[in-house]
């Protein structure tokens, strides 16, 4: 069996490298980011401040999250609602962050995710995939770049998205305040597994990053093959 996990900052490039290596590799692929960044919509759309736990606990029971393949991609469902679209803002970025932080949502995503990889070769890419979601990953990389490549990359995603995009130097600061938050949160903060692989992608292009991935699966995998 394969099992992938991918972590790292926001905007590294973990979403692109993920689903590409599960193309090239015929795995599944779920982006556990875009379920925190369901709940943390659902908190923004009721006036709940997403990081107030006692705001949030009320409605995590009733919430349905869903992922569903279409045509060869993910739609994410909130309550029956596909809401794939409304979740990428910079807004729910950040409502994501502070949601992940309360320990029942992470118990209960953590525990979906999980259940969807039992049995199943998939890839997966977040902030606690190697360390808490699949600790016993056969591959592991934790991906990173300076906060201002990255600003830019998300601009550009925006933009190309047709989605509402702020000033790189305002995404810049959001995303190192994201990177604190995720970092020093007290229940399962972003850190890179000890067995993973680092990979800096400042200076790489995303094709180079998804090369540099599937190659060493690809070695992985030829290795196991020969020793069988």
């Amino acid at each position: 069996m394969i099992t992938i996990a991918i972590d790292g900052h926001a905007g590294a490039g973990k979403s692109t490298a993920a689903r590409a290596l599960a193309r090239a590799l015929g795995l599944v692929y779920l982006d556990t980011g875009a379920m925190y960044r369901m709940m943390g919509l659902k908190a923004l759309r009721q006036g709940a401040d997403p990081g107030d736990e006692a705001a949030v606990l009320p409605m995590l029971e009733s919430t349905r999250i869903e992922v569903a393949a279409e045509g060869g991609e993910q739609r994410f469902l909130l309550d029956g609602e596909d809401v794939s679209s409304a979740i990428r803002t910079a807004e729910c970025g950040m409502a994501a962050s502070a949601v992940s932080a309360i320990p029942a949502v992470r118990e209960k995503l953590v525990a979906l995710q999980q259940q969807i990889a039992r049995g199943a070769n998939v890839v997966m890419d977040g902030r606690d995939i190697g360390t808490v979601v699949l600790p016993n990953a056969k591959y592991k990389f934790f991906v990173t770049a300076s906060p201002a490549v990255r600003a830019q990359r998300r601009y550009q995603e925006l933009v190309e998205k047709g989605l509402p995009a702020k000033p790189v130097k305002e995404l810049e600061a959001e995303i190192e305040k994201r990177d604190y938050d995720d970092t020093h949160r007290a229940h399962s903060p972003l850190r890179q597994a000890e067995d993973a692989e680092y990979i800096d992608t400042t200076g790489m292009s995303a094709q180079e990053v998804i090369d540099h991935m599937l190659r060493r699966v690809q070695e992985g995998e030829a290795g196991h093959d020969q020793t069988v």
